[in-house]
Formats: C-alpha cells, sequence, structure tokens
C-alpha cells in the first residue's frame, strides 16, 4: 500500500504489530483463567470487556482521525459484545487492520502536527492520538504477561 507520508505508514505497520501481539496475549490469559485484577473501571470486568475495550479503542482512534481529516467513513461496525467478542476477535481485528491500511493512505504529513483536534476533554494532534493507539494494545498486552507471570 502506498502512503503520502512515511511517518502514517509506520504508525499503520506498527499499530498492526501491537495489535496482533496483542490476541494472542489475551486468548493465554483467558485460557489460563488467571483473575483479573479488581478494578472500577469497565474495561475490566470480563476479559471480554477487556477485549473489547482494545478492539474498540482501535477502531474509535481511526474513526476519530476520519473524522478530524474529513476523511470518507472507515464503515466499522461497533465491535461485538462483552458476551461474544472472544469468538469474533479474528475477523473484527481483521476488519480494524484492513480499514486501518485503507483509511489512512492519503494522510499527509502536514495533517499530522498542524492542527489540534476535539478529543474528549482535550484537543490533540494527530500524530499523538495515532501514537497512542499503537501504545494502547501494547500497555494491556503487557498487563495480561504480567498477570501470567511472565516479562514481555
Amino acid at each position: 500500500m502506498e502512503f503520502k507520508s512515511r511517518a502514517v505508514r509506520a504508525i499503520v505497520l506498527l499499530h498492526e504489530r501491537r495489535m496482533r501481539d496483542f490476541l494472542p496475549a489475551w486468548k493465554e490469559a483467558v485460557r489460563a483463567k488467571i483473575p483479573l485484577p479488581k478494578s472500577e473501571n469497565p474495561s475490566y470486568q470480563s476479559y471480554g470487556a477487556l477485549l473489547r475495550h482494545v478492539l474498540g479503542a482501535g477502531r474509535n482512534f481511526l474513526v476519530w482521525v476520519a473524522e478530524s481529516l474529513k476523511l470518507p467513513d472507515p464503515g466499522l461496525p461497533e465491535p461485538p459484545p462483552a458476551e461474544q467478542i472472544g469468538a469474533e476477535a479474528d475477523g473484527y481485528l481483521e476488519k480494524v487492520l484492513a480499514a486501518w491500511g485503507s483509511s489512512l493512505t492519503a494522510v499527509e504529513q502536514a495533517q499530522l502536527r498542524d492542527k489540534r483536534y476535539p478529543w474528549r476533554t482535550m484537543e490533540m494532534h494527530i500524530e499523538a492520538l495515532l501514537e497512542h493507539a499503537v501504545v494502547h494494545p501494547e500497555r494491556h498486552q503487557l498487563q495480561l504477561v504480567e498477570l501470567l507471570g511472565r516479562k514481555l
């Protein structure tokens, strides 16, 4: 795939790698039946909720970038409910990753830092949010690996 920005290309590739690394760690933790830490965070109420959070964030980051830059809607549905996402995770992940690649090819370097866009309670540059999207699944993977008693 040809990208107008090498930085965007790198972020798309890194995001794909991190998302693909997260899913096996999640599956391993589920198989091992390691309890999640007690938390008020709704994303940690179950393994399904955690998976939905990570895959949904991959979708939501891309949707925000597309809306902010007035790119075409990536057309990604919301992730499946927490109770069924485990069975649909591989297919949903492939849709998210494909959309990342196809949706961001036209983004130019100047669009990454020239302007801030509203994100929740703050404003962010496109590049900062894309970089956060790379680290997000890695952070959750690290948490799972540590629960399994290993190091990343």
